[in-house]
């Protein structure tokens, strides 16, 4: 990569293209584009999918300990 060039990635929430280095807010692109993100993560609009598990598939899944 050429030492001239500055490294500009994408801000995951608006697109625009912003440098890498010397970015505060990296990697979005401004406080706002951070706070609306952070919200989203507050408000559940993220999330990680979750399995439903049948209650009798529980039992194969987590190992108890036998009780003496």
């Amino acid at each position: 990569m050429d030492n001239n060039k500055e490294l500009k990635v994408r801000c995951p929430r608006c697109g625009n293209r912003v440098p890498w280095q010397g970015n505060q807010h990296r990697p979005f692109c401004s406080n706002h584009c951070r706070l609306v993100d952070l919200g989203r993560w507050a408000s559940e609009e993220y999330r990680i999918p979750e399995r439903k598990v049948d209650p009798e598939e529980l039992d194969n899944l987590i190992q108890f300990p036998e009780k003496h």
